[in-house]
């Protein structure tokens, strides 16, 4: 059974509980953030933890505990689970509130892991179809718990055949997925949205890669301009690069994973297996 940290103790998964008094459960306050591992190593760990800092100073939540504390924390709770690849989340909830609305400058910390998920071959190999919903998340650039719109639209995802969703505000402009990053290939320009989207690790990565190959536009996407790309595919920590190859009722290209995002693939694949955990320090104080 997993061990997970909670609110100052290492306990078994099923011994893992907050009070009901905590603002996470009465009002869904608090952020989280999510990273993996590849072989036992944490990837982008301390850019990971800087996205945690911003996302609570965004909803008004200090942080007690030092970056050092929580990346040592981070490592304690791996060693203490068995789990060659595995997903972290860390979770920190407004704390208990006397009044069930007031924050006490009080917030709990929570560490889970668990596998990462495995994909099915056929996403990477053929590509899959995502959907489009006039929806936007109220702090885009905060990763926070509140996740009940995308819950909703990916319950409608599934019920079109549909394994993800974009969001798209009242202009018109797709911004991101409920659990990834957008991106299209338009004549050969890798664009990806830049504004009212939270910026993801997997995505920056992305960037880095593709940055010696492709040229880069990093600019708003119309949805008529994502139905008439020559390649789209989105980006999370756990999938990876997705290809996608109809959006809505639309084929994308040749309805079929394209060469420029293969290629993109293979980089990143490379990249993940050249990763130097020892140039992370220089990531968090880039992102700092």
């Amino acid at each position: 059974m997993a061990i997970f940290y909670i609110d100052g103790a290492f306990v078994p998964a099923d011994q893992a509980v907050i009070p009901a008094t905590d603002l996470a459960v009465l009002r869904g306050y608090g952020v989280f953030d999510l990273l993996r591992t590849y072989n036992g190593k944490p990837f982008k760990h301390n850019a990971h933890l800087t996205r945690l800092f911003r996302s609570a100073q965004r909803l008004g939540m200090p942080l007690p505990w030092t970056r050092e504390t929580l990346h040592d924390l981070v490592l304690e709770t791996l060693d203490r689970n068995d789990i060659t690849n595995a997903n972290v989340r860390i979770v920190v909830t407004g704390g208990s509130s006397t009044d069930f609305v007031t924050p006490q400058g009080k917030p709990r910390l929570l560490i889970l892991v668990s596998p990462v998920p495995v994909y099915p071959d056929w996403w990477y190999e053929k590509g899959i179809k995502v959907i489009t919903i006039a929806s936007a998340r109220s702090i885009p650039d905060a990763k926070s718990i509140d996740y009940i719109p995308a819950t909703i639209a990916l319950r409608k995802a599934r019920q079109q055949g549909a394994e993800e969703v974009i969001y798209s505000d009242s202009q018109g402009r797709v911004l991101e997925g409920t659990t990834s990053n957008l991106f299209m290939f338009a004549d050969g320009v890798l664009v990806t949205p830049g504004e009212g989207i939270l910026s993801g690790i997997t995505r920056q990565v992305v960037l880095e890669v593709a940055r010696s190959i492709f040229e880069i536009e990093v600019r708003d996407i119309g949805l008529e301009a994502l139905l008439r790309a020559d390649e789209v595919f989105i980006t999370g920590t756990s999938k990876g690069i997705v290809p996608v190859v109809q959006v809505d009722r639309s084929a994308i290209g040749t309805a079929r994973p394209g060469p420029l995002t293969r290629e993109l693939r293979a980089r990143f694949d490379q990249f993940i297996a050249e990763y130097d955990e020892n140039d992370d320090d220089a990531d968090g104080a880039a992102m700092g």
